[in-house]
């Protein structure tokens, strides 16, 4: 067993193919196979079962998978600690987004610090806000920027950018042309929610939770689990749903889908930078914590 071993495996399970792993190893599939064979073999067990059109874990591979994610998390720090001791910043950093700041903010200012520090490769995981403060504690990501705060004690979280949700409908609905409506007025009305461990959820919650209001006093006739559904539902006419600006910024300048206030409410809201309290990150972390905080300071 070695790392690299267990860096295919990760890809493996991560891409549930075979193929697609040697792919982005830039290995054939019978040499990752015999990888996987050779892991399976030192183990004493098989790791990964083999489906028609699936390769999953088993409940073995289920648990070096975790295992191996904190390997190789500790191996690119150590990596990164070495080349800032030679004063370079360069080294790998698996980094967590969730939905609205990993799709939408990160992937620009990941580019722009990959620019300017080319012996870097930075790891982009995006996710639910639980899903990313849960591989922070785990130890297979090394920052998260997520969009609620979290209560776990273990986490570190400080104010980032700003953000603003917005009342989104879809063109020819009635409430076109108007600037605002009340909550009893959106109570009312099908809505869409996000699923539990949404951090957009979580601020709307906290929202309406100002106003003596709650998420279970909308009309929700569905969930779901990413931004991108909720916008395909609104066109679809499933019903109405409050989302980040940033995600529908396009749908709404083409005129698609629009924008409205709710009466009362300040549905403004910030994005965190989130850390491991009990862990010290390494030197490039902080590197790439410093340009987050430079290029986006919190106000």
């Amino acid at each position: 067993m070695d790392l690299w071993q267990l860096h295919i495996f990760c890809k493996v399970i991560e891409f549930k193919s075979f193929s697609k792993a040697g792919k982005v190893v830039h290995l054939s599939q019978p040499t990752v196979s015999s990888h996987i064979k050779d892991l399976e073999d030192h183990f004493g067990c098989r790791l990964i079962d083999r489906l028609a059109r699936e390769a999953l874990p088993t409940k073995a591979g289920e648990l070096l998978y975790g295992y191996a994610r904190k390997l190789i998390a500790l191996r690119d720090e150590t990596e990164a600690a070495l080349a800032d001791f030679h004063g370079k910043i360069k080294g790998r950093l698996a980094v967590g987004g969730s939905t609205i700041p990993g799709g939408y903010i990160l992937p620009r200012l990941v580019g722009d610090f990959i620019r300017a520090h080319p012996g870097v490769t930075l790891s982009l995981e995006i996710g639910d806000t639980e899903e990313i403060v849960s591989k922070l504690l785990e130890g297979t990501l090394e920052l998260g920027i997520i969009g609620a705060l979290s209560r776990d004690k273990h986490v570190r979280q400080e104010k980032w950018m700003a953000d603003e949700l917005v009342l989104i409908i879809p063109a020819g609905h009635p409430w076109v042309g108007r600037q605002s409506v009340d909550i009893a007025t959106l109570s009312a009305e099908p809505f869409i929610s996000r699923e539990p461990g949404s951090g957009t959820l979580a601020s709307l919650q906290s929202i309406l939770s100002r106003v003596d209001a709650a998420v279970e006093d909308l009309r929700v006739v569905a969930e779901m689990g990413s931004t991108q559904a909720v916008i395909q539902g609104i066109k679809s006419g499933v019903g109405v749903s409050i989302l980040s600006r940033m995600a529908v910024a396009e749908e709404i300048q083409s005129g698609i889908l629009h924008g409205l206030e709710i009466e009362g409410l300040d549905l403004r809201r910030r994005f965190y930078l989130a850390v491991h309290r009990h862990k010290s990150p390494s030197p490039l972390a902080e590197a790439f914590l410093r340009f987050l905080k430079k290029t986006s300071p919190a106000e």
